[in-house]
């Protein structure tokens, strides 16, 4: 490929290293700042903790030194109360704020302008109730639409501050209200409660104070964590008494959005003890498995981590709300330029003609420039109606219908969960039709999250092919699925010692809870893919039982057996593996570990074997997407245990570094491994996922997926839905780009078309994206005792911020040429980065899917944020815009109700611009023959009531109702999508020919009438061809006009267009008459003037055949452009229609021979389960702190994603 610039040489840096999970989001330069090179690290001094506490003192929080300024002398303490507001109205505030928000919108406060002009006599020859009475429709029905959101809100505040909670006071325990609770109270909750603030924990009716959390509203993940008391605490803060003579201080960290720590100290009797996240009960949490728990309140409302991570909701606005609005202002600039012309002739006019008229003669003494300067102000006034002041709400309407027509959606409820669709605003339907990027998590939006024992390799043999019987096991798992009964038979045998121990390592090397829950086992993991490994065990013969702080027992085959736990490595993304050494009964020692296999195959003995068979197998198991682990063991000599023991405590209790100082222990014991196998587990795709994404990518949508997994793991994702992979390794350093200074566009990446798709990692990422966060690796390199090579100027580092944003473009514009693109090991931040990268470079209209907490800033950057309610909590559902409970509704969202909501809105809008055209430039005719006096040429009251009655209700229900083809032909051509993405159908051409097809609308209802009414007698000898009856014949023209094309132009008719049609025509004639009845002149003479002019002037048939001949001249050009445009060049809808009978039947026939839902790619690597795993129990269990038993928890847990240490870089 000819480069036309090469992309800055890198070799000389160090290489970002694809197994690594990028730095955390919070990292700041004051945490990762390191020491000069070489020197030994100093102990980092803590940073200042400037939030006080005080245990049972509420006046402690209100003295002088903790109030703030609010406003010019007013303070308040900087405590907040426990109390949260989301509303944003109250009685006094609601109509003055209301006012003032819907005012900043232009077009309201031009009515409103316009509203203070026509009280000026001088200048309104229009009179006040015709803006008045639109304005005030507008602003209540959008006031109406505020105050029931509003009033939601409200309950829910009301709801959220009025629950229950023990509060100590006086001396006792008191139920109190939420909103009451203050920081520095002691309060008491139960099992099942929700907590309600930022809680230190001081004790609980568990043993150690340990107590049980599910934090899924916090941050997705369903099972469930400990947090344990201080044991100081937990020994003299039992009793009621006890805690009301607590006068502890906290001092502690100010209160902050980090989630994953806190830091403090607790000075109590003279002594002073550290705090940490640990110790910490959060709000929004709640009590789990723990009868009873106290604790002591440290940040409460607003200051609580739950609070401060709300962050600012984004403003979300679809591109059709822009151009609408830049076309608003062309219609103004429109209006000014055509009053200035028309106050221009006035001018001329009055000069020449008006002065000299002595009929004219009004007595005002103006001349006449001033006189045409009103009748400027005069047509601004007239032509008002040019800028649609009903447009607004009308759009709001037709939203809220198709939010509700998402929601009441049958074909996207997924039965199993009881889940429906969900609009969580209404705002951005029209959008959903003009989708062209898709940014999708991976685990639990792709897949399951429910994890599978499907195969394993032994001793160089692979297992899993046929079903197994487990009739035979009584305490088998009936719901577990494994394929091969010769694994069976070498168990049942017990002749093979390799698979013996490598079930016995399943079975002991793990950090899973258990209970014995009326007789059946329940297992709670800190993984699904644990909980698969311990329960694969069990029905294979070797079930885990129980543990206590220092034994495990098993259930081998028939024969009970405990085991001595000498010490247990924990996992960690880190380490990737975990270690646990036991003691048998015999008195040997063993060392049992399992892991990821790029560590596990490092640190195995010369004398190994299987090595080469065992990966063969995993690349196997890997090209089948499936999740590996690599087992391990070693035998111990006693004395070799004493001396690593001696280390290990040593390391155990290091006051700094305490992390780095265990490694070093862990690497000395994990060596010289022997390998016994490896475990495949499935993570299956959810139904129908292969088929969606084909389906979308036929609708030219791209497909990006944003991972935290491994590369291995993405790659064969690509795999599943048959993309040809990009190996990033020849184009690691040439990314060709735009010449500097030359807007050419670069040439294309790839040159041979085809499905590509292209995999990079949260490394390679920082490299494009450029994030300043070298030191961190440096930091890293030094703590494991080795030195980066010698910076080099061309460090990779972009010279300019040019240069910079060239690479950015580089980047996407290659990404944007493949099919799918992959990105893995990234992080939250990332993530969102990407999103705005392609919005930033591409314009394009972007919708990001997730349903865990690390998809929030995603959800929110995307122009469209989706959630999945699955695996992993509510909080990426809250965090977006629409929500469903399975990946495959994602097309029926975009390519049924995205598209029906995009033409229903763009059709709406044409018609709304053309039918005010139509009707407001018959003045401007008019002035003609007027003497550019601002004269209307209807009557007032049917300028009111145009847009509210006469023409509003047809072209709403074609906003809401319309549709071109039924949902199972839109789902069946995704290239009916397109016109969507191209923005064919609304935009400035299509709003010039709206103006054009008005002005010419409006020619003929002015001209034609007015050449009828041209030296006529009527039937009874009189002329017809007074003001009023002209008035009554262009109003009744315009009105069966607007009615009968918005007849031609829909697609989709119902009973309800038909009477609509039809009723707002009856309704029309109805008001006419009356309003033109002698009884209401007698009642208000000066509003009524047009006392008979209808019925003088519709009972003449020469009047109904000018009506006739009005109407066919203006509809007649409009059905043969519409004949020629289906005829000869018809669109893909237009082709689809004039078939639909003959694809229903081939439909029905596909229906009967589907394609297989999933295949598999030719060649892949492995994917790791380490990668993903969150860290285990054992800090809990070494420390005796766990030994109780626990009832079964809701959900699979969500894979916790940690930074990995770094190793030498993979091209991707």
């Amino acid at each position: 490929m000819n480069m036309s610039r090469r992309r800055a040489d890198s070799q000389g840096s160090l290489g970002p290293d694809d197994e690594v999970m990028p730095y955390s989001d919070d990292d700041t330069d004051d945490e990762l700042e390191p020491s000069s090179e070489g020197e030994p690290e100093a102990p980092h001094a803590p940073a200042e903790m400037g939030w006080k506490v005080k245990a049972n003192d509420r006046p402690y929080h209100h003295l002088p030194e903790f109030q703030k300024k609010v406003c010019l002398c007013i303070k308040k303490s900087r405590y907040s109360g426990n109390s949260i507001k989301t509303y944003k109205y109250n009685v006094l505030t609601f109509i003055p704020l209301n006012l003032f928000e819907q005012l900043r919108r232009v077009a309201n406060l031009y009515f409103l302008a316009l509203l203070i002009l026509q009280i000026i006599p001088d200048i309104s020859t229009l009179p006040w109730y015709t803006t008045l009475i639109p304005l005030v429709v507008v602003l209540g029905v959008t006031a109406i639409k505020d105050l029931v959101d509003d009033l939601a809100r409200h309950r829910m505040d009301k709801e959220i501050n009025n629950r229950k909670c023990e509060v100590l006071l006086d001396g006792r325990f008191q139920e109190s209200k939420w909103r009451d609770i203050e920081v520095g109270d002691v309060v008491r909750l139960k099992k099942n409660d929700f907590i309600p603030a930022d809680i230190l924990l001081l004790s609980s009716s568990n043993p150690n104070s340990l107590c049980y959390v599910e934090t899924a509203e916090l941050d997705g993940e369903t099972n469930l964590k400990f947090k344990m008391g201080l044991r100081v605490t937990d020994e003299r803060l039992q009793e009621e008494r006890q805690l009301a003579e607590f006068d502890a201080l906290i001092e502690c960290e100010e209160p902050n959005n980090r989630l994953d720590k806190f830091t403090g100290m607790m000075q109590w009797q003279s002594e002073r003890y550290p705090l940490e996240l640990d110790n910490m009960l959060l709000r929004g949490c709640k009590i789990r498995n723990t009868e009873e728990c106290h604790g002591l309140v440290v940040f409460a409302g607003a200051d609580t981590k739950i609070m401060r991570n709300g962050g600012k909701t984004r403003f979300k606005r679809t591109k059709i709300d822009e151009l609408m609005n830049y076309m608003v202002y062309t219609i103004f600039v429109l209006l000014i330029l055509v009053s200035a012309g028309l106050a221009i002739g006035h001018t001329f006019w009055y000069e020449e003609i008006g002065s000299n008229a002595w009929y004219l003669f009004d007595g005002k003494g103006q001349n006449a420039s001033y006189r045409g300067f009103l009748s400027f102000w005069g047509y601004i006034i007239v032509l008002n109606t040019m800028v649609p002041i009903s447009l607004y709400v009308s759009v709001e309407v037709i939203r809220l219908g198709q939010s509700k027509f998402i929601n009441w959606d049958l074909q996207m409820y997924f039965a199993e969960k009881d889940t429906p669709a969900k609009a969580r605003t209404t705002t951005l339907n029209e959008q959903l039709g003009q989708i062209e990027y898709i940014f999708s998590d991976k685990t639990g939006t792709l897949t399951q999250n429910v994890m599978q024992f499907k195969k394993c390799t032994i001793a160089g043999r692979t297992y899993g092919i046929d079903p197994v019987d487990w009739s035979w096991n009584q305490l088998a798992d009936k719901r577990f699925e494994f394929m091969d009964h010769s694994l069976v038979a070498c168990i049942r045998s017990r002749k093979d010692k390799d698979v013996t121990e490598f079930f016995k390592l399943l079975s002991l090397c793990h950090t899973v809870m258990v209970e014995h829950n009326d007789g059946d086992l329940v297992y709670q993991a800190a993984s699904p893919d644990e909980g698969a490994l311990v329960t694969a065990a069990r029905n294979f013969g070797f079930v885990f039982l129980s543990r206590t702080q220092d034994t495990i027992t098993i259930r081998e085959m028939d024969q009970e057996m405990t085991y001595e736990m000498l010490a247990l490595l924990d996992f960690n993304s880190d380490r990737k593996r975990m270690t646990i050494i036991l003691k048998f009964p015999d008195g040997r020692i063993r060392l049992y570990c399992k892991g990821a296999d790029t560590v596990i195959y490092e640190r195995l003995a010369p004398n190994s074997r299987h090595k080469e068979t065992t990966q063969t197998a995993l690349d196997i198991f890997a090209n089948a997407t499936l999740r590996t682990l690599c087992l391990c063991y070693k035998d111990i000599s006693a004395d070799e245990y004493e001396a690593w023991s001696r280390k290990h405590k040593d390391a155990q209790l290091a006051m700094y570094d305490r992390d780095i100082a265990l490694d070093r222990v862990y690497e000395e014991i994990e060596c010289n491994l022997l390998l016994i196998g490896a475990t495949a587990i499935e993570d299956k795709l959810q139904d129908g996922v292969p088929e969606t994404i084909a389906t979308l990518a036929k609708a030219d949508i791209k497909i990006w997926v944003l991972t935290g997994d491994k590369k291995e793991t993405a790659e064969n994702i690509g795999y599943s839905f048959e993309f040809k992979m990009i190996r990033q390794a020849n184009r690691r350093n040439e990314l060709p780009t735009t010449r500097r200074g030359k807007k050419k566009p670069a040439e294309p990446f790839f040159p041979q078309p085809g499905k590509n798709a292209l995999i990079i990692t949260g490394g390679w990422l920082n490299e494009i994206l450029y994030e300043k966060k070298k030191k961190r690796r440096r930091l890293r390199l030094r703590r494991l005792g080795k030195r980066p090579p010698p910076s080099n100027p061309q460090d990779g580092q972009p010279m300019d911020d040019y240069e910079k944003e060239l690479r950015q473009i580089d980047f996407v514009d290659m990404a944007c040429e493949c099919e799918a693109v992959i990105c893995c090991r990234v992080t939250p931040k990332q993530k969102a980065n990407v999103v705005s990268l392609v919005k930033k470079y591409k314009k394009a209209v972007t919708l990001s899917i997730g349903d865990g907490a690390n998809d929030v800033n995603m959800i929110k950057t995307a122009d469209i944020g989706v959630g999945i309610s699955g695996q992993e909590g509510m909080q990426a559902v809250m965090s977006s815009d629409y929500a469903f409970a399975q990946f495959r509704y994602l097309e029926r969202l975009l390519l049924v109700h995205g598209r029906w909501s995009y033409i229903r809105m763009c059709k709406f809008l044409r018609f709304f611009f053309f039918k005010n055209f139509a009707f407001t430039l018959v003045h401007f005719w008019y002035s003609f023959f007027s003497g550019y006096s601002s004269q209307v040429a209807y009557e007032d009251w049917f300028i009111t009531l145009y847009n509210l009655c006469y023409s509003s209700l047809p072209v709403l229900l074609v906003g809401l109702l319309d549709q071109d083809v039924n949902d199972k032909l839109s789902l069946k051509f995704p290239k009916l999508y397109l016109p969507g993405q191209q923005g064919t159908l609304f935009n400035y051409r299509n709003f010039f020919i709206s103006l054009f097809h008005g002005i010419f609308v409006s020619l003929i209802i002015f001209f034609i009438p007015y050449g009828a009414f041209l030296q006529t007698m009527g039937q009874d000898g009189e002329a017809p061809s007074d003001y009023q009856s002209f008035a009554v014949v262009t109003a009744s023209s315009l009105v069966f006009i607007v009615n009968l094309q918005i007849s031609l132009d829909t697609s989709y008719w119902t009973f309800v267009n038909c009477f609509a049609v039809l009723g707002s025509i009856a309704i029309y004639f109805g008001i006419m008459f009356d309003i033109h009845s002698a009884g209401i002149h007698v009642l208000f003479p000066s509003a009524f003037t047009f006392t008979g002019a209808a019925s003088n002037a519709l009972r003449q048939p020469y009047l109904w055949l000018t009506i006739i001949l009005t109407v066919g001249i203006s509809l007649l050009p409009v059905i043969c452009i519409q004949f020629l445009h289906k005829t000869i060049w018809p669109s893909v809808g237009d082709k689809v229609q004039r078939n639909r009978k003959k694809y229903e039947m081939e439909m029905q026939e596909e229906e009967k021979k589907k394609p297989p839902a999933f295949q598999r790619g030719r060649r892949s690597r492995r994917s790791a389960y380490a990668f993903s795993h969150s860290r285990g129990y054992a800090d809990l269990i070494s420390s005796g702190q766990s030994i109780r038993r626990r009832p079964p928890t809701r959900g699979g847990p969500q894979d916790s994603i940690r930074e990995v240490p770094q190793r030498e870089a993979e091209n991707i």
